[in-house]
């Protein structure tokens, strides 16, 4: 480690499974610092706050609200402040975030517990981060918003269309799946004019009994509509993206292989995203029977899906999606 000594060091992840890089992190300070308070913060010790008491950091951080951060830390925040993307040597591509939190309570989902309920923030402060990056050279920017297309009015298309009036060039992609049920044509012809390359959509299954059990987000015509309106308005097939949750608890109900068909048939690629079991969520504290929920590492998404469908099923459905995707028409993908 260069530098210090320091008087704090903050640590956090994202993942709950990941603690264990975090227990090394906590010991190396230690070890080279051992004045440095060490401060514990992310998903993991919101979502497994007993858990990460063990880990033997000075102060943990729960959620977003940090006012007890800054007491401990004896200061006032400047919450207009862009992140220190300069910090970077050299940035190809950044991270936006236009609000926080989620309005919905999708079943397997902790982005209402994490985050809290949707709250945009300011536009200035979007706006001041936008020409960091662009100052930066950085021609890819991911929105890593939970909820971009909620409450459009308010948040992305006052952005947008900033954006397109100061003529600023950058490639947008929204890897953290759009919800569908809020995609409008004006709203797709709006994205596509400022520069939007990739478009996710969280979709997770075309089966009615499951949507309605899982919360309800998205059926299967709005995601019909939404690439309509996307294709129509520029958008290249081949960009578009639904991703289908696999090794879900209620897979009995879910269908998933004819829900990756009716994605193909849309003329779309279709992505299956693991299902990690997250303590708390109702779909989580079901999957109890299958795994020790009280120990993170049992939350991976790469090995639960394994654990519920077995090892030969995973693999027969991971194949079929990288078929149904072959056999798309090629285009260019930005």
């Amino acid at each position: 480690m260069r530098g210090g000594p320091f008087d704090f060091v903050f640590v956090q992840t994202t993942m709950t499974y990941w603690y264990k890089g975090l227990e090394e992190v906590i010991e190396d300070v230690r070890k080279v610092w051992p004045q440095t308070k060490i401060i514990l913060g992310g998903n993991y010790v919101t979502l497994c706050g007993d858990h990460a008491q063990r880990l033997g950091a000075d102060f943990l951080v729960q959620g977003t609200n940090l006012e007890s951060l800054w007491e401990y830390l004896g200061m006032s925040p400047d919450l207009e402040q862009p992140a220190l993307w300069q910090a970077y040597k050299k940035l190809n591509v950044g991270v936006l975030r236009l609000s926080d939190g989620c309005p919905f309570s999708c079943t397997y989902c902790s982005v209402p517990e994490v985050y809290g309920k949707f709250k945009p923030r300011s536009l200035g402060r979007s706006l001041a981060e936008l020409e960091l990056l662009c100052q930066l050279c950085v021609k890819n920017i991911a929105f890593y918003d939970d909820a971009l297309l909620f409450k459009p009015e308010e948040v992305l298309v006052p952005f947008l269309n900033e954006v397109v009036k100061r003529s600023i060039e950058v490639n947008f992609h929204s890897p953290n799946a759009l919800n569908a049920r809020f995609m409008t044509r004006d709203l797709a012809e709006l994205m596509v004019r400022a520069g939007f390359k990739t478009f996710y959509l969280g979709f997770e299954s075309a089966s009615s009994p499951w949507q309605k059990r899982t919360g309800s987000k998205v059926s299967s015509d709005e995601l019909a509509q939404a690439v309509e309106h996307l294709i129509s308005a520029g958008a290249v097939p081949a960009s578009i993206t639904a991703y289908q949750i696999l090794g879900h608890p209620y897979s009995d109900i879910q269908e998933l292989e004819a829900s990756m068909r009716f994605v193909n048939s849309l003329g779309i690629r279709g992505m299956l995203a693991d299902f990690s079991p997250i303590p708390g969520t109702p779909d989580g504290e079901y999957c109890r029977r299958w795994v020790d929920m009280d120990e993170p590492l049992m939350h991976n998404k790469t090995a639960f899906p394994i654990f519920l469908l077995g090892f030969d099923e995973t693999n027969q459905l991971k194949d079929l999606q990288r078929k149904l995707n072959r056999l798309l028409p090629k285009g260019n993908v930005h």
